[in-house]
């Protein structure tokens, strides 16, 4: 019987490469791909850095390597919708999107099209496969989605666009395995990138300031930053800019010497007003127990109602009680049983204790203040 064939993401990192040795010592047949994606001309670039690195990798494993480039498709499905979101005044989550059209939506596509069997990256998250009965003679085949078992890198949050089709192609090499081990695999193995730092920041961008790159394509728009008594105590570039709960990157001219450090607690799209303050129960007063998601996936079924569940609302972010009611083919209500903040276009991820069950994007976050009398001022 032939090798089964698998096409790894190799991004020059040390996840990937030890994810590539190991496929291999199991018997696959290996090929390594770099994913080309698109930059803004105005960011200093490192691509050919670190695919110099995953070409050293392959050749030192002995495996073929090959470029594939998604710029367009990262420009339109990532940059675009990410700068479109915060055009539009909700905070998106570029990584999802990165993962869902370009990892296991462009390069998987592309990687079965050329002959893979599978295709894999170094992502730390479990893809475990199940087969069970149903009736004799008759079963049921699925595969569900499981925390990486380092909770410091579990990246299961950013992949509950997965479905079932995908899974059956998709290998996380690394999923039982926590950072450290991988590291000591990769001294192991002699992998030349066994000492490279991990890479930080936006999914392919890296470590930029979001503002910064936000500003290039959304125009700077001065307004008023009020406290919660309506009153105007210095100014912003533009709200679009900042996210509730931030703490930095607007200016305060008026600030009482009893004054702490000022929080956002709303924000006006229309008006381009924000509003903040310096007591976090004024944060807190615009919490809620029930979001609206929409564009919702559910990986193997459907949550059931009236079961406790946890979410996370954030990527790294604790792990908070919650029910949830389906409405539609796409759409939910999610219930806490603590008030939260959460921003419209934030990603909402539910676990069945370590099992990644789906999730969706809010639609009815919390941007606005609910007072008139404020925001008129």
């Amino acid at each position: 019987m032939r090798k089964k064939v698998v096409f790894v993401g190799l991004s020059g990192g040390v996840d990937s490469a030890v994810s590539a040795a190991l496929l291999q010592k199991q018997g696959f047949e290996v090929v390594g791909v770099f994913i080309k994606t698109w930059h803004p001309d105005f960011l200093e670039c490192n691509e050919e850095e670190e695919r110099r690195d995953a070409m050293r990798v392959a050749a030192f494993l002995g495996i073929p390597f090959l470029t594939f480039d998604f710029e367009n498709i990262y420009k339109k499905e990532v940059a675009d919708y990410m700068i479109r979101e915060y055009r539009a005044g909700r905070t998106p989550n570029p990584d999802v999107m990165c993962n869902k059209e370009v990892k296991f939506g462009a390069f998987l596509k592309k990687a079965v099209a050329m002959g893979a069997d599978f295709v894999a990256t170094g992502h730390y998250a479990k893809n475990t496969f199940f087969q069970a009965r149903t009736q004799p003679g008759h079963s049921k085949k699925y595969f569900l989605l499981y925390k990486g078992i380092d909770p410091s890198k579990d990246q299961s949050y950013f992949l509950w666009t997965l479905n079932q089709d995908q899974l059956s192609k998709i290998i996380f090499p690394i999923s039982d395995l926590k950072k450290t081990e991988v590291r000591k695999l990769a001294k192991k193995f002699n992998l030349p990138v066994a000492d490279k730092k991990d890479s930080q920041g936006i999914c392919f961008l890296g470590e930029v300031d979001l503002k910064e790159f936000l500003k290039h394509y959304i125009k700077i728009k001065k307004g008023k930053v009020l406290n919660t008594d309506g009153e105007t105590i210095g100014y912003h570039n533009g709200v679009v800019f900042y996210t509730l709960g931030e703490r930095h990157g607007f200016t305060i001219t008026r600030k009482g010497s009893n004054d702490s450090r000022y929080y956002i607690v709303s924000k006006d799209i229309k008006k381009n007003v924000l509003i903040v303050s310096s007591q976090k129960n004024n944060l807190n007063s615009n919490t809620r127990t029930d979001y609206s998601i929409e564009n919702t996936n559910w990986i193997n079924e459907k949550p059931k109602l009236h079961k406790n569940y946890t979410a996370q609302i954030r990527y790294h972010g604790e792990f908070l009680s919650c029910t949830i009611k389906i409405l539609t083919q796409n759409k939910a209500r999610v219930f806490f049983t603590e008030p939260i903040l959460v921003a419209p276009g934030q990603s909402i991820v539910l676990y069945d204790n370590d099992i990644c069950l789906g999730g969706g994007v809010v639609v009815d976050g919390v941007p606005y203040i609910n007072s008139a009398r404020t925001i008129n001022k």
